[in-house]
């Protein structure tokens, strides 16, 4: 994929909306610790890395993105990494996996360039019934259950990495997990969590506006954590995936 101008645009905005919106900040920075608790000590890479929040936090991080940055390490497509074969521990992607071409060119070369035992890490779009009406109605992405794993290898639809299907992890990790087993069976599922049913949606996201104060956000989200297990499975807004590598 190529990042055209209209992409090139869009990332200045993304970070320029971060540093504005401090509901948004709060928010992420519960998604990240989640992603710290499960990260394992060595090299850790963050494949599409955006705005380039997530560096402020963990600090020591490779950050890759296709779309050229100040704030970025390396630029190079998801589909074909710039590392060589078991050199890294953990990868990291936020938000990342539904706006890919090909998802599973992508987890073969996670597979390849982490090393046994090392894990992969996604946060992406979980769609719920609840979550469904948002996604389809408010947000500019598509939401299209016709995507089907077994033709992952054709070319991409559109050159624009921002372009995505919100429903391909819930497809992936759900309806085809068996599939994704079966292919990738060096990939141990290790955990699946559904998470962020009203701080993520009520905060609007990356947009300019926020229906719920940032000094709220913490206390919505200790509620929400006790909530997971009961409440997830209809109403969660993402969908939190851990990866093992084994042999």
């Amino acid at each position: 994929m190529n990042a055209s101008s209209t992409t090139l645009d869009r990332v200045p905005q993304l970070k320029e909306a971060w540093e504005e919106k401090a509901v948004l900040r709060e928010i992420y920075c519960d998604y990240y610790q989640r992603i710290k608790a499960e990260l394992i000590p060595g090299l850790t890479l963050e494949v599409g890395s955006g705005c380039g929040s997530f560096k402020q936090e963990l600090g020591d991080v490779i950050t890759t993105d296709i779309v050229r940055s100040s704030w970025i390490d390396s630029v190079a497509d998801a589909q074909a990494l710039p590392f060589k074969a078991g050199t890294i521990f953990n990868i990291i992607m936020v938000d990342v996996l539904h706006h890919l071409g090909n998802p599973l060119a992508f987890l073969k070369e996670a597979s390849r360039v982490l090393t046994i035992g090392g894990k992969l890490i996604l946060l992406e779009p979980a769609i719920t019934p609840i979550s469904l009406f948002f996604y389809h109605f408010f947000h500019p992405e598509r939401v299209d259950f016709s995507y089907q794993p077994h033709h992952d290898f054709r070319p991409a639809k559109s050159d624009n990495p921002f372009d995505g299907n919100q429903a391909i992890p819930t497809l992936l990790f759900g309806k085809y997990e068996s599939f994704l087993s079966s292919s990738l069976p060096e990939f141990q599922l290790t955990k699946k969590e559904r998470l962020s049913f009203v701080a993520y949606p009520l905060s609007g996201g990356y947009r300019h506006w926020s229906l719920v104060p940032a000094k709220l956000v913490k206390s919505i989200l200790h509620v929400e954590r006790k909530l997971e297990k009961v409440l997830g499975p209809l109403s969660a807004f993402r969908i939190l995936v851990v990866l093992s590598r084994s042999e």
